[in-house]
């Protein structure tokens, strides 16, 4: 695994735009392609076995809490508990996951946490870096490849979702408004279903809107949501002032309710109980005591890095943020491989049960914010 300096497209913005990733300067540098990471073909084969492995325990980990009634312990509202299990034991189904691993090509990928219900960097990860890589790379190095396989999986999920879940039904996709990054990503997932031959359609989560006569979700334009593709947290959904009505509706969500299980933090310490000493995993815990050595306090709910603190030696990491009232888990600190100015994390996505590639995102601290750049792969 290394880092590598390259040369950038002389048409690299007008490329990104058209396929949708209007946002590749937001805070001023986003998506980097001065720069690329080179892999061994081993090393992409040992990101996939371990994205494979643990493809299967978080679904381990949800049965486990379903069963032990543990919701309350990961912060999920005492009225929701039901509505959460039942989406569960109906195998309700899901669309893709991204796990971030901290890896440097000696070690073995280390899971920092898994992001399950609303994962960004897709669009990047999947279109975007593949352009770059037919563009860039393969003109000089004919023979190399990249791991990267997200598009053509996620058109196959949406088409078994759209036979087994959706059958004629619109599904709508909605995300906030003002926000770039969030609309091109959730416009990438709807182009994708639409694809699959699917029909659907986009609405703000600020307009959709609660009918009280026929108890039921409606968009903009007073059709009723009958399916829902959202780019918006659970824990939001959930506090929201509709959010009582999901239990009074048939709307049906992608990602489904069972997804707020492994959505927080709180999921880290019930793999490292469930699965001690794996390879793949870090010692994690809800109580600090637990945790020997360098440790990072995470919030059960955060995004972008809010409100995590690193504890390394007698340095002290914080980032700020307003996470932390549902409280915190305890992981053992893994040095997060620095490449040059940057610190890099992989992240390896899941579609279905599958690997199905990665996206690395570097930042200048160990803590990866909302200002950490893109950065684009190939291996040989």
């Amino acid at each position: 695994m290394e880092r590598l300096e390259a040369e950038p497209r002389p048409n690299w913005r007008e490329d990104c735009e058209s396929v949708g990733f209007g946002f590749h300067s937001m805070d001023g540098v986003y998506w980097d392609e001065a720069h690329c990471y080179r892999f061994t073909a081993d090393e992409i084969d040992e990101l996939e076995a371990a994205t494979r492995e643990l493809c299967k325990l978080p679904l381990d980990a949800v049965e486990h809490v379903v069963k032990r009634d543990r919701l309350s312990q990961l912060a999920i509202p005492p009225r929701f508990v039901d509505y959460v299990k039942a989406s569960w034991t109906s195998q309700q189904p899901a669309l893709c996951g991204r796990f971030d691993f901290a890896y440097d090509g000696k070690t073995p990928p280390k899971l920092l946490e898994y992001n399950a219900d609303t994962p960004t960097a897709l669009l990047e990860a999947s279109v975007v870096q593949w352009r770059w890589l037919q563009d860039a790379v393969l003109p000089r190095l004919p023979d190399a490849d990249q791991f990267n396989s997200l598009h053509e999986k996620l058109i196959a999920n949406w088409r078994a979702l759209g036979m087994t879940f959706s059958g004629n039904s619109v599904v709508h996709f909605a995300c906030m408004k003002d926000s770039d990054e969030d609309f091109g990503t959730i416009e990438y997932q709807r182009d994708l279903a639409t694809q699959a031959g699917l029909s659907t359609r986009f609405v703000h989560v600020e307009d959709i809107g609660w009918a009280e006569d026929a108890h039921c979700f409606v968009d903009d334009s007073g059709a009723e949501i009958d399916i829902l593709c959202k780019l918006y947290p659970w824990e939001w959904l959930l506090r929201d002032e509709f959010g009582p009505d999901l239990l009074r509706c048939p709307l049906r969500l992608i990602e489904p309710p069972w997804k707020m299980i492994l959505s927080t933090k709180g999921l880290l310490p019930i793999l490292w109980e469930l699965n001690p000493g794996h390879p793949n995993l870090l010692p994690a815990a809800f109580e600090q005591k637990s945790i020997s050595g360098d440790y990072v306090q995470k919030p059960l709910y955060s995004r972008e890095g809010a409100n995590v603190t690193v504890y390394r030696g007698r340095e002290i990491l914080h980032e700020g943020g307003s996470y932390g009232d549902e409280g915190w888990i305890y992981q053992s600190y893994v040095q997060i491989p620095r490449f040059g100015d940057g610190y890099a994390t992989v992240g390896s996505w899941v579609v279905g049960d599958e690997p199905a590639g990665i996206g690395i995102r570097e930042d200048s601290t160990p803590i990866t914010r909302n200002t950490s750049r893109f950065v684009p792969h190939y291996f040989v």
